[in-house]
């Protein structure tokens, strides 16, 4: 290696090491604090039925929030209002524009391993797997990251909220600012579409006018390393109808006589796919293209095949992609139920009169939720069925021997920022300067966050910056944040503030 070539890498080196050292003790020194601000937060409930208790949350957010310099404007929608809060550091700065959600999934208190969901309790993992609650007194002396903070909404999501509000007040105490303006989304009702949020688009288009847009949702990596999304996919839906006769027959009377709509289904739905799982519709994977560059990236991911079968217990994965990451890239298409005219309890000797699937469709960003169904829908009548979108008549019953009901919904479609964008490739140098590597670059995360029609209308680059534990059990019972998550996420935050865009 040539001398200045090792003179650039112990300068990063050196660089990086200080990085991580300058805020370390500072955040060992303030985690009490922090996790009691964070047990008060998450001990409101945050249901958006329970209006009183929303709006206490919002209280408890402009509280602490307007300590680190934030305005706020509560923000008119069709039933529960958008928080919105905004600090301007300097005119000639960049603005970024941070989202982030209040409300938490319905809980079921009889499924929890503790009396009430938003009690939290503080729990320590045992030799035989079990968690088992400890005394809050225990945080007085040296703290274990592997201790979990149990009760609704403690990673999902305001486990970011108080990190990002840490690491704001870190800033402060050091008489530092970011080196951006910020503005807030707090949604109020994400758990549940965010149509109160997605209503206020037009109207206050001009107040969400940013230049990035980071969304603090979600879980990390399974390997907990920094991590940085830089797309999801969409979804769309489509059910389809086939029909035997009329009305349901005896299958003593009828049977090796009436058509049974299952088997035409069943056929149906074998011609859409292959055996090794990849679909056979013309042109469904139309436009994508993986290059030696993205290649890379998906590769780069420390994704264990191996691990990941093994958890699903499956001998192989389907042969859509290569790996899975390289799977995600691609769209779905997924039967989530099948179902016949019989609804009643236990078995019944009949022919039903219809089957019906239900499917989903996972969209990337190359692909259309609308042109995603024709292609469907296409596929179905070169089958030769007649394809409708209602009950078919009697008449239509008796003049064609193969119908499909087919019902579209084209749903939302996929965002996706690219991996070298300025915006990403600033992110990434930052986290990498912090923490000493690379933070995990994941292309398209598979799952659909409901602002994803915001992304595409605010026309803002955006990226998500999951931060908590991956098993944190989130819209489940018993859900979760690892503390030595909440440690880490508040330093990946200061990493963000300190970028300069």
């Amino acid at each position: 290696m040539k001398k200045y070539q090792i003179l650039i890498l112990l300068s990063f080196v050196c660089s990086s090491f200080f990085a991580q050292q300058k805020w370390d003790n500072q955040i060992d020194v303030k985690l009490y604090s922090v996790l009691q601000n964070h047990k008060e937060f998450v001990s409101i409930p945050n249901l958006p039925q329970d209006v009183q208790n929303m709006y206490k949350n919002i209280a408890w957010v402009k509280k602490h929030y307007k300590k680190v310099g934030f305005s706020f404007k509560t923000l008119e929608a069709t039933t529960l209002p958008v928080l919105f809060a905004e600090k301007e550091v300097n005119p000639n700065y960049k603005t970024v524009l941070f989202y982030f959600h209040l409300d938490g999934q319905a809980v079921d208190p009889a499924k929890w391993n503790q009396k009430d969901p938003f009690i939290p309790e503080l729990k320590e993992q045992s030799k035989n797997g079990n968690w088992n609650s400890i005394s809050w007194d225990n945080l007085q002396n040296e703290i274990n990251d592997n201790w979990r903070i149990f009760a609704r909404a403690a990673a999902d999501d305001k486990a970011p909220i108080t990190m990002f509000l840490s690491a704001l007040e870190l800033l402060q105490t050091n008489n530092q600012n970011p080196k951006f303006n910020i503005k807030i989304i707090f949604d109020l009702e994400e758990e549940y579409g965010s149509n109160a949020f997605l209503s206020t688009l037009d109207k206050y288009k001009n107040a969400y006018a940013s230049d990035y847009m980071i969304i603090m949702d979600g879980p990390a990596h399974n390997s907990n390393q920094p991590t940085l999304t830089f797309g999801c996919r969409g979804i769309a839906t489509c059910s389809i109808t086939t029909y035997g006769a009329k009305l349901p027959q005896h299958s003593g009377h009828y049977g090796n006589y009436t058509p049974n709509p299952v088997f035409t289904l069943s056929r149906l739905l074998a011609s859409m796919k292959s055996e090794d799982g990849k679909v056979l519709i013309e042109d469904y994977y139309n436009g994508i293209f993986i290059s030696d560059e993205v290649q890379q990236i998906l590769k780069s991911v420390p994704d264990d095949t191996e691990f990941i079968n093994k958890g699903l217990v499956i001998t192989e994965a389907q042969k859509v992609g290569n790996t899975y990451q390289e799977a995600l890239q691609y769209p779905s298409l997924n039967i989530r139920q099948i179902g016949t005219s019989w609804k009643g309890k236990g078995l019944k000797t009949v022919i039903p009169e219809y089957a019906k699937a239900d499917i989903d469709v996972r969209l990337v960003s190359e692909t259309d939720g609308k042109a995603q169904l024709e292609k469907i829908k296409k596929h179905i009548k070169k089958q030769g069925f007649l394809v409708l979108d209602r009950k078919p008549t009697d008449e239509e019953r008796l003049a064609h021997k193969k119908i499909v009901t087919f019902i579209a919904n084209s749903g939302v479609n996929a965002f996706r920022t690219p991996l070298n964008s300025p915006f990403g490739e600033k992110l990434r140098t930052s986290l990498t300067t912090t923490f000493g590597k690379p933070p995990v670059s994941i292309r398209t995360m598979g799952g659909t966050v409901p602002i994803i029609p915001a992304i595409n209308k605010l026309k803002i680059p955006a990226i998500i910056v999951p931060m908590v534990n991956m098993d944190n059990n989130q819209h489940s019972p018993n859900e979760n944040i690892r503390i030595g998550n909440i440690r880490q996420g508040i330093k990946i935050c200061l990493s963000i503030l300190e970028t300069e865009f």
